[in-house]
């Protein structure tokens, strides 16, 4: 009597919330809707994600952008503000003081303006590719 060989389950079980395009998820996640339906709010607060949708269902708490949504501000910001520091340099005569009045600000605000846009856009990505931590309990 011959055992039968072990045969993984393939099947791939769908996620009960919508599965949207990866651009379209991204895009809502920037305008900072839900990236499954994009009918509710993705933030509850200024960088808070909301534990799951009102609409759909679907638990974007468990997506967890941790480090991507700062690394990826700051590589924004820097290949931004850098050009165009070495530019307004070679272009004029301002002093030290002056180019600091200029560019610190710029620098802090578009850090800030830009935090919440791509995190909504790493929730979106990672709620597409299925992404999400495996125990909701977990910290």
């Amino acid at each position: 009597m011959n055992p039968a060989p072990w045969q993984p389950d393939r099947s791939v079980a769908l996620n009960p919330w919508p599965q949207p395009p990866m651009a379209t998820a991204i895009g809502r996640g920037l305008l900072g809707h839900c990236p499954a339906c994009g009918k509710s709010h993705l933030f509850n607060g200024f960088l808070r994600v909301v534990t799951e949708c009102r609409n759909c269902g679907a638990p974007l708490g468990l997506a967890r952008a941790d480090d991507a949504p700062p690394y990826l501000t700051i590589l924004v910001t820097g290949h931004v503000v850098v050009p165009l520091m070495f530019m307004v340099d070679r272009m004029s005569e301002l002093s030290t003081w002056a180019m600091s009045a200029i560019f610190l600000p710029l620098t802090f605000f578009m850090a800030l303006g830009l935090l919440r846009p791509i995190k909504g856009g790493t929730v979106g990505v990672m709620l597409t590719l299925n992404m999400l931590k495996s125990d909701p309990t977990e910290r």
